[in-house]
């Protein structure tokens, strides 16, 4: 075993690492960028080397700066996460070349799965089925429009260097081509360094299903079951589950050996993930009829590897240290055992409703559920962030994973619900809330699964609201005269209970719901209750605090519900977190925003900090609501700005490839 590693990466996945070195006693070394100088991950490790700017390719991408760093301070290995260096044969070359062991598989074999099109020839000579499609060389458009049309429609178009969803598009019609692969070329450019693509046939009711494989130095390879991972948005993974639910012994045992052949075509070593889409061609609840088709290799540790970890006990990262200082598998695929059943959500900052546009900002409040790691039946939050840290542009959007265990998925279910109402996230926008209605929704409830469940049951995960408009204004005045309350000197004078020797005191507040502005009134009865009237409501409102660290904390009974709520406000915005969702409602200061001016129609920004990619329109352009205006790059992700109503395009305010800030002008447009 290794007496010092370091880690080349950053985030949860370098947490995780560094606690597993830690239960084996071996040293960790951290690196860093510019604006992870005071990350979480960096407090984790036994030591820290600065590598560079914020950007990526100034610091995570420099894989010269981060083998130095691995010399000078003593590491032995270096183990690369996932995502930024963890699949590039010449950084694994070039750490063997300097003495170092890379903590993954050899470069030919990250080589030969890497590009998408090879591996599907190598997968075919080893006999693993394989998804009809194009997969040559010829990348000529003309070439690969003949290609689509061929296999039929809908097609898919993906990188060939691609992962992530990056480089990805869905075409449902010949006359869609060209733009699509356009686009696609470019984020693929963008991301990869190679604008190479494959064409597949779109599979019909796909679910998107993944084999866990490990190899070792001997020559040994096991599969550790599988991943169910069909919940996605824009070819990204959001839920993932061990094992699939409908999975029979016999498809699970054909897909691992499928799986195995795979990793030893190209004599794997390490951990790995063979992903396969599984079509379902007479529906759902079918497994005897399903086909499984390989997808693609990625030849390091998945995001998803704790559900693994849940069902069968094991630490896959240990396993991946101890393989890659050369010793053999610890167990063989026959002691290998399914207990129960997991699931992961990934939390995200991003807006799922505004096309799950990504969010930056600071955790003001980050509170996680009670949790117990690496234990069977219990609650696990892995992260790489802390309370009061900030989500920058510069990496991906993801906050924390959440992993639940129970005996059964039923189980598993109303755990992982549980475990997001617990959640408490203030400062950006997160996914949260859009997890809780995807795990409660019917189809997923009842493993309705494939790759379109999310646009599927659309109607019933976005622009949910659970808590409602009169909860969420009674939270807010609630948390009001608790502050006043709190406020409150011991003489009378400076009580602020609204008590008045004749008449009723009634008591104006403004808020501002969902973008509408609404009003609600207070009055103050003799008998000392509280009536409170907000639209068409009118009820007693009666609370009592309740303790709490930071916040608000309040029993809260008003219209008919007692709900346990706890509330947060900075500035005007107040956040209300109760077992029914998490809401935000802004109590408007009146006099504060006298005379205010209404917006500008006309403004066009930017929605987060990136790069313009293009415009599709240019000045004296007439433009209809909903017409693609813009592109914009942040996060590794491309995002269309759309234009908000009908109108003329007056100036374009910036040129492809410029830097924009979050909330810059992009373009004006003349309304109307």
């Amino acid at each position: 075993m290794f007496h010092k590693i370091l880690i080349a990466n950053r985030g949860e996945i370098a947490c995780r690492v560094a606690a597993t070195a830690r239960r084996l006693g071996v040293k960790t070394v951290a690196v860093y960028s510019d604006a992870d100088a005071r990350a979480k991950h960096v407090a984790a490790c036994d030591e820290a080397v600065h590598i560079g700017g914020s950007a990526p390719k100034e610091s995570y991408l420099q894989w010269e700066r981060i083998i130095a760093a691995a010399q000078a301070t003593g590491a032995q290995a270096i183990h690369p996460g996932y995502g930024f260096l963890s699949e590039n044969e010449a950084f694994a070359n070039a750490c063997v070349k300097a003495g170092l062991v890379f903590i993954g598989p050899p470069s030919s074999a990250i080589e030969a799965m890497g590009l998408k099109a090879e591996s599907k020839r190598l997968m075919e000579k080893a006999g693993v089925p394989l998804v009809p499609g194009y997969h040559g060389a010829d990348q000529d458009p003309a070439l690969l429009q003949r290609e689509a049309d061929r296999i039929g429609y809908p097609a898919l178009i993906k990188a060939s260097a691609g992962g992530g969803g990056k480089g990805m598009r869905v075409v449902e019609k010949s006359e869609d081509f060209a733009a699509a692969l356009a686009s696609c070329q470019r984020e693929a450019r963008n991301s990869f360094g190679s604008d190479a693509v494959l064409i597949e046939k779109y599979v019909q009711r796909p679910r998107h299903i993944e084999i866990q494989v490990f190899g070792d130095t001997q020559g040994d390879c096991v599969y550790l079951f599988e991943r169910d991972c069909s919940v996605q948005r824009r070819h990204q993974k959001v839920l993932e589950e061990a094992p699939a639910p409908g999975m029979t012994p016999e498809l699970r045992a054909q897909m691992g050996a499928a799986a195995v052949a795979a990793a030893k075509a190209v004599n794997y070593v390490g951990a790995g993930t063979v992903e396969f889409i599984v079509e379902q061609p007479e529906g759902y609840g079918r497994p005897e009829a399903m086909r499984f088709y390989f997808m693609e290799m990625n030849t390091r540790l998945q995001v998803e590897h704790p559900v693994t970890e849940a069902i069968t006990g094991l630490d896959l990262v240990e396993w991946q240290l101890r393989v890659a200082s050369g010793e053999p598998l610890p167990l063989k695929q026959e002691d290998l055992r399914i207990h129960g059943h997991a699931i992961e959500a990934r939390i995200c900052a991003e807006t799922p409703d505004n096309n799950f546009l990504p969010a930056t900002g600071t955790l003001t409040v980050y509170r996680k559920p009670a949790c117990t790691s690496f234990e069977r039946g219990a609650v696990r939050v892995d992260d790489g962030v802390r309370e009061g840290d900030t989500i920058s542009p510069f990496y991906d959007s993801m906050v924390a994973k959440l992993i639940v265990h129970g005996a059964t998925r039923d189980e598993a279910l109303s755990r992982l619900d549980a475990a997001l109402a617990e959640t408490r996230i203030v400062g950006l926008s997160t996914n949260v809330q859009f997890l809780r209605h995807v795990v409660t929704s019917r189809a997923f409830a009842q493993a309705e699964l494939d790759t379109a469940l999310i646009p599927r049951e659309a109607a019933a995960l976005f622009h949910q609201d659970k808590v409602g408009l009169p909860l969420a204004v009674a939270a807010a005045v609630a948390q009001t005269l608790l502050a006043e309350r709190a406020s409150e000197a011991a003489d009378p004078f400076s009580r602020r209970d609204g008590w008045r020797p004749h008449g009723i005191t009634v008591r104006r507040f403004d808020f501002e719901y969902h973008g509408e502005r609404l009003l609600a009134h207070l009055s103050y009865l003799h008998d000392g209750a509280l009536q409170l009237a907000v639209g068409e409501v009118d009820a007693t409102l009666d609370f009592v605090a309740l303790p709490a660290d930071t916040g608000t904390r309040m029993d809260l009974r008003f219209n008919g519900q007692r709900q346990t709520v706890q509330t947060w406000q900075v500035d005007e915005n107040v956040h209300v977190f109760c077992a029914l969702g998490a809401t935000q409602i802004v109590e408007i200061d009146a006099l504060a925003h006298a005379g205010e001016a209404a917006a500008e129609g006309g403004r066009l920004t930017a929605p987060m900090p990136g790069k313009v990619v293009s415009f599709t329109v240019k000045a004296g352009d007439v433009v209809t609501k909903g017409q693609a205006l813009a592109v914009m790059e942040a996060m590794k992700m491309e995002h269309t700005i759309a234009a908000p109503a009908d109108g003329t395009v007056a100036e374009l305010l910036y040129a492809p490839g410029d830097q924009v800030n979050e909330g810059a002008e992009l373009l004006k447009l003349s309304v109307g």
